[in-house]
């Protein structure tokens, strides 16, 4: 038998035997190398992230990420006109306040408080104080009540069918408080033809050199004597 045949078995296990060691040592590579990219991706996050949850995403809280959510979050405190606890609106309100706001009440004609108030600013809900209508939009509409043509802040109503009297009219109640504040009718002036009926007794006014300080700054332009550009 030839010397060669005898030791090519040998030789051939020898090669398998380096063909592994090479398999292995790239798997051993791949493993490393992948652990370093974890760890590095793991470590920038530690230092770019805090464990701060909204909904399920992560949040960036670098300071002017956060100093831009700090804003958002104090204008809508500013903003939220959340109705009062039913012990409070009854403290608050006046009987006839309360008989028109809560009990869908009618108050009389030509003797309420804003009927023919002519000064400038804005008509806020009674019980929460969202803003509802601008003494810009008020006219004269010959009812005894104040009208508008339009609301200053059109998401801060809701309308209703109303059958009370026997035929469909639109009630207009206030979003936040759930104030009954009028009806709107299609017979206003232009330039939008309705009529918003109001009952002084569910709305509050506000002067305009008052705007500031009760927390409506943000109307005040509507006043402002100077052309707009």
């Amino acid at each position: 038998m030839d010397s060669s045949e005898l030791q090519s078995p040998s030789s051939s296990m020898v090669l398998k035997d380096s063909i592994m060691s090479r398999k292995r040592f790239f798997a051993y590579l791949g493993i490393g190398v992948s652990i370093g990219v974890f760890a590095s991706e793991y470590f920038w996050n530690a230092n770019h992230l805090v464990p701060e949850t909204f909904g399920d995403e992560r949040v960036n809280t670098s300071p002017e990420i956060t100093s831009e959510r700090e804003k958002q979050m104090n204008e809508k405190t500013q903003h939220d006109y959340a109705r009062p606890s039913e012990e409070e609106i009854k403290k608050r309100l006046t009987p006839i306040q309360y008989k028109v706001t809560q009990e869908d009440d009618t108050e009389r004609p030509f003797s309420n408080d804003y009927w023919d108030n002519k000064s400038d600013g804005i008509y806020v809900d009674v019980v929460s104080g969202e803003p509802l209508f601008s003494s810009k939009d008020k006219f004269d509409s010959g009812t005894g009540w104040p009208s508008f043509v339009r609301p200053l802040v059109a998401e801060n109503l809701t309308e209703k069918t109303d059958w009370k009297l026997f035929m469909a009219r639109t009630e207009v109640r206030s979003k936040h408080a759930n104030s009954h504040l009028g009806h709107v009718f299609n017979d206003g002036p232009k330039p939008t033809g309705l009529r918003y009926c109001m009952n002084s007794a569910s709305m509050r006014f506000v002067p305009v050199d008052q705007l500031k300080s009760q927390g409506y700054g943000e109307f005040s332009k509507l006043f402002n004597s100077e052309p707009q550009k």
